[in-house]
């Protein structure tokens, strides 16, 4: 998808714009002035819980109408905001949904899943296999439903193709209007959409992915969607990118993603998630200790949602009730 190719249509999912607030609180705490840090609301987008996955499923979904779509179909882990949020995408859209997951059923519960099937979505599980097996059982359900006469459309891994990327375009677009003088948007990176968008509008410099261990070359994956998405070709050693916090792999907890959450929870009472978000955070955390994120820059933490993902994750809930304070009604 190219700039020359026109504007693709669009479904109306959300609410525009989200807000970008100001985080005093955790500026300080992090070690930047109390006007330097903003988070970008991304979470607040109004459908299926928020996330921003909806931005992309807009262009993606328009596409699908546009070719006459009755299914939408898509992959995902068990805890898949995306999933979650095709699932409400087509509840809103009037189509059926069928989400191929990786894992098996009763592996996973609460959380997302939760949402998946009150959105009314077909689950289909694919077992312990990777992407590429998860993709191709995927294209097989596809299949089977062109032969019972469905028009299924399929929606890649995390809406992030260069169509779903083109939603983080105008985010950008969005994000210069609210605070033309950025200096750094961080943002999670996972299957590489969000972070190619932006890199597209806002440019490399501007951009600082987390790695959040969704994809094997994030680097080569953001550079290729923009490439796709507007011709524009940049060297993946030009992206900012840092790939420390992934630990000892995506879904699992680390040390500094749960401090960030509850640095986050204490400071603003925003709540993160242990998989996208409190990586995110925990990211600029460790470029502001290293002065790659400095005081007296302008710098937005894009909060790109994923509260029932945090629900789903039993290691971050177990660490949540223990932290609670508690005291004997009697002493």
């Amino acid at each position: 998808m190219s700039a020359d190719s026109g504007t693709p249509r669009r479904a109306a999912l959300a609410t525009w714009p989200t807000p970008l607030e100001p985080a005093p609180r955790l500026a300080r705490a992090l070690g930047l002035g109390a006007e330097d840090l903003w988070v970008k609301r991304e979470d607040l987008t109004g459908l299926g819980g928020g996330g921003n996955k909806v931005r992309k499923l807009e262009w993606i979904c328009g596409a699908a109408l546009a070719e006459g779509a009755t299914t939408l179909v898509t992959t995902g882990a068990a805890q898949s905001n995306h999933a979650r949020l095709t699932a409400a995408a087509g509840a809103r859209l009037g189509l059926d949904v069928v989400l191929v997951l990786a894992g098996a059923a009763g592996s996973s519960t609460s959380g997302n899943l939760v949402l998946d099937g009150l959105f009314g979505a077909t689950v289909v599980w694919a077992g312990e296999v990777g992407g590429t097996q998860l993709a191709a059982a995927a294209e097989e359900v596809a299949q089977r439903l062109r032969e019972r006469g469905a028009v299924p459309a399929l929606v890649p891994l995390g809406g992030s193709s260069p169509l779903g990327a083109y939603g983080y375009a105008e985010c950008g677009r969005e994000l210069l209007g609210q605070a033309p003088d950025l200096d750094t948007v961080v943002v999670a990176l996972g299957s590489g959409g969000t972070m190619a968008g932006l890199v597209d509008t806002l440019g490399p410099g501007k951009v600082l992915g987390v790695d959040c261990g969704a994809v094997p070359d994030p680097a080569d994956t953001v550079t290729g969607l923009v490439t796709a998405l507007s011709g524009t070709v940049h060297a993946p050693e030009t992206l900012r990118l840092r790939r420390e916090q992934v630990g000892a792999g995506y879904s699992t907890l680390t040390e500094e993603s749960m401090d960030a959450l509850t640095l986050a929870g204490r400071t603003e009472g925003i709540a993160l998630d242990p998989v996208y978000t409190g990586r995110a955070l925990a990211g600029l955390r460790a470029a502001v200790r290293d002065g790659s994120v400095a005081p007296g820059q302008r710098t937005v933490l894009l909060h790109s949602g994923g509260l029932p993902g945090l629900f789903g994750h039993s290691d971050a809930v177990a660490r949540c009730q223990e932290a609670l304070t508690v005291l004997p009604v009697h002493e």
